[in-house]
């Protein structure tokens, strides 16, 4: 045995007694004890998340990766982030849309097919890697890291217009503590001979018209900039400046907030559901909702527009997931947490679509006693004028007084005995189901229906506080995965300060989102969320799952999974990873383009004088700015793969030292494997060694074997990357 072996045991405790020579010339060669060992390297920077705990490793001090506090507050972050506004305004929408109950078979189906294996596969990639976005995929493969750079600029460009809607429910918000309501009823107007009502709130609803002219202020089409409306420029602010707060120190600061921002909105969705049941109407609203439609369930539209939203539900492509993963230990079960957020995600919709249809079934039952009211004064007139006989109605009918129950029969007496006179009368069926068959969503839905309800509310001040403050959080769970969705792998790639690009970010952003305060700025907001997310996030996640399954190698990637979580995941998520979510997604691609190419491009505008919203379709420089949105968007994974395919990273960028080994645990080792993508390997800080200036980066192959510049993965899927060392002495080893 070489002399240098007697070093060896004793470092490594007596587990490995190989000569270092012998153990470092050919994995191949090695026993058992060497096979079942892993070398893994990584930036100096990182911590090891294997080993035991450490007050160092956890508080993520001296320059280490942070950490979260605990895993409570790792999911939090991930339902936070997941959970956001459209689980509150677009499900609803389209479960009432797309066949009631019977949208939930689809939904689930493609949940299991498609979100739960990219989540997963977000959640492992990150958690092993332990970068985010950017530095996962140029670990994967350089020529991929395009990958990461498009997630960061579909994060920016969500980041911009997400944040006005908070800044929306900001405003609302401050006005809530008014009783009554300022939208509870139509502005009076007074000039030198009378007072009359606002004609274009008379026109509409004083909910409507504060929303569009209160609020907004807004021009009748989107080439009217109109200015900054300076009410919703503060309250902008104000939402960059809280997100800013929040994510200067990175989890450190935004996981604390996590406790209250994701754990409020379930408390105020449960306290509505009570109260919304203790309501008039609220269970026609739930009946109405999960009454299945088992035709519509069938059209491709309807599976189309669910995957879509399980896709933007779980935020799968925005780096989100993968950078908040990166912060959690080595060996967390995020199979497990895959499986549980998403369902908590599924139920959190649930709840949300009951606590809206009992809302707008109350609203729907108020608008409906309303009708019969002023029908019934209709009716009334008939019957002094003798123009219809009280006879034709049976007895027990009060026709001065008539109930929702007895209104249809009322109804459809006068429609038959005065069937040619019958349009001239203008009564109304005034069924509650064509009130709530008028389907809403998104703006409409939160400041229009919603706050129109919650007027009939008792204490409505209260409920509205509650509601807005729900959604002010629900949105900034949303806002913190985002923004770190780019801070992480900004931080990660370039060594940045996290504060500074922190604070450099939300002011850059901020600056940038005064288009979207102008007068004109929700026509905007439209046209970013119609084009700057959907089609890009498509082509990300396609490529994720392509990059892990062909380039990388699925059967590696699993390998590398038994390693980490310390089992073999279900042989489910193989299957789905390599053959059905793919082909999923390019057929949902292809869908999206095509309806993208078949919807005339253009907004829905208030027009002013009309009181009503008209469709307009976009200028020529706002076609052009939608489609600069969505090449911007992709462009960087050609770009960067031109780029790496004709000028391949240099070799001599990597400067490995020395290797310490022990059985079965991590090596400390320090690299810089940008360009490495043999495993997904990770190690420690080197130890305090004299490191010798060494060339370019190759695999250690037996001796009088030539030096290869590539990778091989040996037999079992592990390429051990090794540098050419002198010899040194034995103190130096």
């Amino acid at each position: 045995m070489p002399k240098n072996s007697k070093v060896v045991k004793r470092e490594l405790d007596d587990d490995i007694i190989e000569s270092v020579k012998d153990l470092l010339s050919n994995e191949d060669s090695a026993d058992d004890a060497f096979k079942k060992s892993e070398l893994i390297v990584d930036d100096p920077e990182e911590k090891d998340m294997d080993g035991e705990k450490s007050s160092e490793s956890e508080k993520g001090d001296g320059g280490k990766r942070p950490a979260w506090n605990s895993k409570l507050q790792y999911i939090l972050a991930q339902v936070g982030f997941s959970v956001g506004l459209g689980n509150v305004w677009r499900f609803p929408y389209l479960c009432q849309k797309n066949g009631g109950g019977a949208y939930l078979i689809p939904y689930l189906v493609l949940l299991l097919i498609i979100g739960i294996p990219l989540f997963f596969l977000e959640l492992a990639v990150g958690q092993k890697i332990r970068k985010g976005s950017i530095g996962v995929w140029n670990f994967i493969s350089p020529k991929l890291v395009g990958i990461g750079y498009a997630s960061c600029v579909v994060c920016f460009f969500v980041a911009l217009y997400y944040n006005v809607i908070i800044g929306w429910s900001l405003f609302y918000f401050s006005q809530s503590f008014q009783h009554p309501l300022p939208w509870n009823e139509c502005p009076l107007v007074k000039n030198a001979s009378h007072t009359f009502v606002e004609p274009e709130c008379e026109k509409s609803s004083a909910t409507i018209y504060y929303w569009y002219r209160e609020a907004l202020n807004v021009s009748d089409s989107i080439s009217e900039s109109g200015g900054l409306n300076w009410k919703m420029t503060l309250c902008l602010l104000s939402a960059w400046v809280l997100v800013c707060l929040a994510m200067i120190k990175g989890i450190q600061s935004s996981g604390k907030v996590m406790y209250f921002s994701s754990l409020f909105p379930y408390v105020v969705l449960i306290c509505f559901l009570i109260r919304a049941l203790l309501l008039k109407g609220s269970l026609d609203g739930i009946r109405h909702m999960f009454t299945p439609k088992l035709g519509i369930m069938l059209e491709p539209k309807v599976w189309r527009e669910a995957a879509i939203q399980v896709f933007f539900a779980l935020g799968l492509g925005f780096g989100g997931v993968i950078a908040f993963s990166s912060y959690n230990k080595r060996d967390n079960n995020c199979q497990f947490d895959a499986v549980l957020v998403s369902f908590i995600n599924f139920f959190t919709s649930i709840l949300a679509t009951l606590v809206v249809f009992a809302v707008l079934g109350f609203k729907a039952n108020v608008i409906n006693e309303k009708c019969i009211i002023q029908n019934t004064e209709i009716i009334a007139n008939l019957l002094k004028t003798d123009n219809i006989s009280q006879s034709l109605f049976p007895v027990h009918i009060n026709l001065s007084d008539i109930t929702p129950q007895d209104y249809p029969l009322v109804y459809d007496v006068i429609k038959k005995v005065k069937e040619k006179e019958f349009p001239k009368l203008h009564l109304s069926p005034c069924h509650i189901e064509d009130e709530l068959n008028k389907a809403v969503q998104g703006t409409g839905l939160a400041f229009i229906a919603f706050t129109e309800a919650m007027t009939h509310f008792p204490a409505s001040p209260f409920w509205s506080v509650m509601f807005f403050l729900m959604l002010i959080n629900l949105g900034l769970g949303s806002m913190f995965g985002t923004i770190e969705g780019i801070i992480t792998p900004v931080v990660d790639a370039f060594k940045l300060r996290k504060e500074i690009l922190a604070v450099a970010c939300c002011l850059l952003a901020f600056l940038l989102g005064l288009i979207f305060v102008q007068r004109s700025g929700n026509y905007f907001v439209s046209m970013f969320d119609d084009y700057s997310a959907t089609l890009p996030l498509l082509v990300v996640v396609i490529l994720e799952n392509i990059a892990v399954s062909a380039v990388y190698g699925i059967d590696k990637f699993m390998d590398d999974l038994k390693n980490m979580l310390g089992f073999a995941p279900y042989r489910y998520y193989y299957y789905m990873w390599k053959y059905v979510s793919p082909l999923v997604l390019f057929s949902l691609m292809i869908a999206s383009m095509v309806q993208i190419i078949l919807s005339p491009p253009g907004y829905n505008a208030w027009i002013k004088d009309e009181a009503t919203e008209k469709f307009l379709p976009f200028p020529p420089w706002g076609l052009a700015l939608c489609i600069i949105l969505m090449i911007v968007a992709i462009l960087p994974v050609p770009i960067v793969f031109i780029v790496r395919f004709f000028k391949p990273i240099e070799d001599s960028s990597v400067n490995l030292t020395s290797v310490s080994y022990k059985k079965g645990r991590i090596l400390k080792e320090p690299s810089n494997l940008e360009g490495d993508n043999a495993s997904l390997i990770d190690g420690k800080i080197a130890s305090e060694v004299p490191s010798p200036n060494m060339g370019n980066n190759i695999y250690r192959k037996p001796n009088g074997s030539p030096i290869h510049d590539t990778a091989p993965n040996g037999r079992y899927g592990i390429g051990y990357l090794m540098a050419d060392m002198p010899k040194m002495p034995e103190s130096d080893l």
